[in-house]
């Protein structure tokens, strides 16, 4: 049964020092469902900041398609709303598309690998202790193997003494380069395992598209018993959260998302609803134009709006102190309305406070709460277990002040003059005329062809279209000038070439004010370069452009990092459930088997996750330069040459 709460609706959010069990009520989590709602959907001053957001959204992938409206074309060319002289073609040229494709394609085939690095005190003490074993049996080889021959022991502390570098720098590269803990590359097989489950690649294409598009991109990471860890893409125009300037969405403490949903649907996620409840939410779709501003869907009343949505706040983790008789102490968990009398001698009270998260499900427009409740396997950092992370992912690296500016935003003004100067090209045609002639019917009359024919308009225009050939006379038949000589004269209309010419000019200064202002010049948009145009300038002009949205591809990557962050931090849940522990080893077994035992040791580690993205094409012929260079000079060898290529980092 929904819990119906008695008050009015909320002014604001509830207060955060609230105590844990007045957090946990249904009344405080329908207080953060009203301020969310009054915040995002409130329509007090025309139109609601949801309805705005969505509505630039759906405009700029309109653009993106080159599917937006032609409404404001017809607007400026109209004569008092009449378009009834205007026969033109009023498709949208599809411009904007191409610059997209352009940049989506050029991230989404940037090459990386996802590399773990266990930093809690036993792996970091797991690498020292192999470094300086490795550096003990380095400087002693010759006396270790000559002790080993004679006494028919091994005394090397590393296990393949002979695949060992010969001093310590070499020692310093191998162990950033080769040097790989079991624990290490089993988490890296774990996320590697988890993305390909929730198929990451085609989710990355989705959050490259809405960076280039909008602006924004989200991505959230959850658990459940079923799937086991899931990485879902999630729309940008159904994200409401808490205000921000952070790009990265750090220091938010609410974050949601709306979803139309059947009635069968609702019955389905929150099985508790009886009939009675079902037929009371049908009463308040919380229609289409309740959260888009927009009318005429034909199944808004089938569809109830339900948000979603995280809530950050902390909890009072008390713990009472109890002396024991022995002299010992005994911490026993209380709640955060334990208080110790003063006058207690062998017990005290410790506490600190938590970061939590609450989630809660409500009905738009409805002041019924779907669900609040403590938030189940909350993602917390190894280092600080007092923090929690949200379970959404979401990144705007152009933001200022809440707004948010994309590529797309950039090109929509020069867009539409694009299409303005394409109607205007059609315009122009429509109005031209072809190249006539003029015929003197005076001069005709005086022209006697000698054969009895009569030479009329329709047979000298015949003549001189079929040969080109004029008969006519110079003088009249009472021997005066003629000044129809010429009868047949070819009319050239040549009034709407400069035009066009002109419109021409100023459809390639749009198109490339586009390319000023997103960066995406000739060299990288698959214009034709110049002929004379040097290659090193080409590819020059296209690392500039590269520079020119390289924040678009670092916000990518931040999101599959947290992602992969959130996935290790979601390990721990997944060992400790038989189904999902069973689950997660089964496919991992298919990678290695030898990981399958420090799996186990997941949860015990603290790991560091980071992106090595693979060097591009200049970068490679850079680094090979340089190796036939050292080859040559006999400063490195065939094998080194081999492993150098091998290594992705070119830092390194």
């Amino acid at each position: 049964m929904i819990n119906k709460p008695s008050h009015g609706k909320a002014k604001g959010f509830p207060s955060q020092y609230a105590s844990d069990i007045e957090k946990d009520s249904i009344e405080y989590g329908l207080q953060v469902g009203l301020a969310i709602e009054s915040e995002w959907f409130s329509r007090d001053y025309g139109s609601s900041l949801y309805g705005e957001i969505r509505s630039e959204f759906i405009m700029r992938r309109l653009y993106a398609r080159g599917e937006q409206p032609v409404e404001k074309y017809k607007n400026e060319l109209s004569v008092n709303g009449d378009l009834s002289y205007l026969n033109l073609d009023w498709t949208p040229v599809p411009i904007v598309p191409k610059f997209v494709d352009i940049v989506v394609n050029g991230m989404t085939d940037k090459g990386y690998q996802i590399k773990s690095y266990a930093s809690d005190p036993y792996a970091v003490k797991e690498r020292t202790d192999f470094a300086f074993n490795a550096m003990r049996d380095i400087t002693n080889q010759a006396l270790i193997s000559e002790l080993n021959e004679l006494t028919g022991k091994n005394f090397f502390k590393t296990p393949n003494p002979e695949e060992l570098p010969q001093n310590k720098q070499e020692l310093d590269m191998y162990m950033q380069l080769n040097y790989k803990q079991a624990i290490e590359i089993a988490e890296e097989e774990v996320i590697e395992n988890v993305f390909s489950y929730n198929k990451y690649e085609e989710v990355k294409k989705r959050l490259a598209y809405d960076l280039v598009v909008l602006g924004i991109s989200a991505v959230k990471t959850d658990f459940n018993l079923a799937n086991g860890v899931t990485v879902e893409y999630v729309d940008p125009a159904n994200l409401v959260y808490s205000y921000t300037e952070d790009p990265n969405f750090e220091d938010i403490y609410y974050v949601g998302e709306l979803k139309s949903m059947s009635l069968q649907e609702v019955k389905k996620l929150f099985p508790y609803l009886t009939q009675e409840d079902l037929k009371e939410i049908e009463k308040y779709p919380g229609d289409a134009n309740y959260t888009r501003n927009y009318y005429g869907q034909d199944d808004q009343y089938n569809q109830v709006q339900v948000l979603f949505f995280e809530y950050k706040t902390y909890n009072n983790q008390v713990f009472k102190i109890k002396e024991t008789d022995q002299g010992l102490e005994k911490a026993l968990e209380k709640d955060d309305s334990f208080n110790p009398p003063e006058n207690a001698e062998n017990y005290n009270k410790v506490h600190r406070a938590i970061e939590v998260l609450y989630s809660g499900a409500k009905i738009l427009g409805y002041e019924k709460m779907l669900k609040w409740e403590l938030a189940e396997n909350m993602t917390r950092p190894f280092s600080d277990q007092t923090k929690v992370q949200m379970n959404y992912s979401i990144t705007a690296p152009r933001m200022y002040k809440g707004r948010i500016e994309s590529i797309i935003s950039k090109c929509i003004g020069f867009a539409d003059m694009i299409q303005l100067t394409h109607l205007k090209i059609q315009q122009v045609l429509a109005r031209m005329v072809p190249d006539g002639v003029f015929v003197d019917v005076d001069g005709l009359a005086e022209v006697d062809l000698g054969n009895g024919t009569s030479y009329n308009p329709q047979e000298a225009l015949n003549m001189y279209f079929q040969t080109g050939s004029i008969v006519g006379r110079s003088l009249t038949q009472d021997g005066d000038l003629n000044s129809g000589k010429v009868p047949i004269q070819e009319l050239q209309s040549s009034s709407g070439i400069s035009k066009i010419q002109a419109l021409i000019q100023t459809y390639q200064y749009y198109l490339q004010m586009i390319r000023d202002v997103t960066g995406l010049n000739e060299a990288r948009d698959g214009s034709q370069p110049n002929k004379d145009s040097l290659v090193g300038l080409q590819k020059l002009a296209a690392a500039a452009s590269n520079t020119a949205t390289k924040h678009i591809l670092q916000s990518l990557m931040y999101l599959t990092v947290r992602s992969a962050e959130n996935i290790s931090l979601r390990v721990a849940d997944m060992l400790n459930f038989p189904l999902t522990k069973q689950a997660l080893m089964g496919s991992i077994n298919q990678f290695n088997v030898s990981s399958l035992q420090e799996v186990e040791k997941l949860n015990l580690h603290e790991f560091g996750i980071f992106l090595e993205l693979e060097p591009d094409e200049e970068e490679q012929q850079v680094l090979e330069q340089n190796i036939q260079v050292a080859l040559q000079s006999g400063q490195i060898g065939l094998e080194d040459a081999i492993d150098i290529r091998e290594i992705r980092n070119l830092k390194l």
